[in-house]
């Protein structure tokens, strides 16, 4: 069975399963780190594209102490986790306390997998033999579009499932190209002690992911993750000729947002502002009516299977390498 094909599954199982109580009302999507910031394609998916269902995203800890009032038999709770993170496991038995129905998406079986009524196995986006197609960006999107498929319909359903097959051949052409691309970068801001991130919309859980786990977590270099939309009400004063700041652009309805935000870096800032754009990644591979939903599946692999590790080779950090996780007690 094709992932696509045990989504579809599943989603029917949960759909028939609450038949009788009322249907599937809303759904949230859980995760810790990584795995938050790897909802947001889903999120950002339901948001734009579902009347019927209303979608929610939560950091675990966030949902277990301050679970929402709405959550009860009529919620579908997904919840990610590579291999179980503890309060992972916790916010899926709160959900499930709540009457929801639990949806795991995992790559090692762990507590997560035992506790979930349904589990979907993922492919991780750091291993390089890895299908980008099959990551759990990838399969919580497609529970999405299937959620909604089943739920209300949608008109673009058959374009978006073909085009998770082309996630991986478009991943695989954009690493050939970024290489040389990244190495540069990477030269440009060894000694750099604070890397910005700017994106919006679609890109902006790419941006906040690269931030949090490939420069802070893996490299112990800090960072700052900015809405580009919100670069102007603020952090655009940072900004000179020294600032380190990477943007990412999009394709969709509102790259003009990122397109602005070109205009005024490029003006101002200096050689370490760096601009990666959806389309020299090989999105327009893509068609247009369904291509915004899949930016983030393309840039979050680069940026951690390129980027992070060109910035580590120069750094010399070892991305392996924690200061306090797995460590201590926390």
């Amino acid at each position: 069975m094709t992932t696509q094909e045990q989504v579809k599954d599943v989603v029917s199982q949960v759909l028939a399963d609450k038949a009788d109580k009322g249907g599937i009302k809303r759904v949230v999507w859980i995760g810790a780190g990584g795995s938050n910031g790897g909802n947001y394609p889903a999120q950002y998916f339901m948001e734009h594209e579902t009347t019927q269902v209303v979608s929610s995203s939560y950091t675990s800890n966030e949902f277990v102490h301050a679970t929402p009032a709405y959550v009860n038999e009529n919620t579908l709770a997904v919840v990610v986790s590579m291999r179980g993170t503890k309060e992972t496991i916790v916010a899926a038995q709160v959900a499930k306390d709540h009457g929801a129905s639990t949806i795991a998406i995992y790559v090692d079986e762990s507590g997560l997998t035992e506790v979930c009524d349904y589990k979907i196995q993922y492919d991780s986006l750091a291993v390089d033999e890895s299908c980008m197609g099959r990551t759990n960006s990838a399969v919580v999107t497609m529970i999405a579009m299937e959620l909604t498929q089943q739920t209300e319909g949608y008109a673009e359903y058959e374009t978006a499932m073909a085009a998770f097959d082309l996630v991986d051949p478009i991943y695989r052409k954009a690493v050939e190209y970024t290489r040389p691309l990244a190495a540069k970068w990477a030269e440009q801001n060894a000694d750099k002690p604070c890397i910005n991130v700017m994106a919006q919309g679609p890109l902006f859980g790419a941006a906040y992911v690269f931030s949090i786990c490939n420069v802070q977590e893996m490299l112990q270099i800090d960072s700052c993750t900015i809405n580009t939309c919100d670069f102007f009400h603020g952090p655009f004063e940072i900004l000179d000729k020294r600032t380190s700041l990477f943007q990412l652009i999009s394709v969709g309805r509102s790259r003009c947002n990122d397109e602005r935000g070109i205009r005024f870096v490029n003006q101002y800032g200096g050689e370490r502002v760096y601009q990666l754009d959806a389309k020299e990644l090989g999105l327009n591979d893509i068609k247009d009516s369904v291509s915004e939903y899949f930016n983030h599946l393309i840039f979050a692999p680069i940026l951690n299977n390129v980027y992070m590790r060109a910035l580590s080779a120069v750094t010399h950090k070892d991305y392996m390498t924690r200061r306090y996780m797995w460590k201590l007690e926390y």
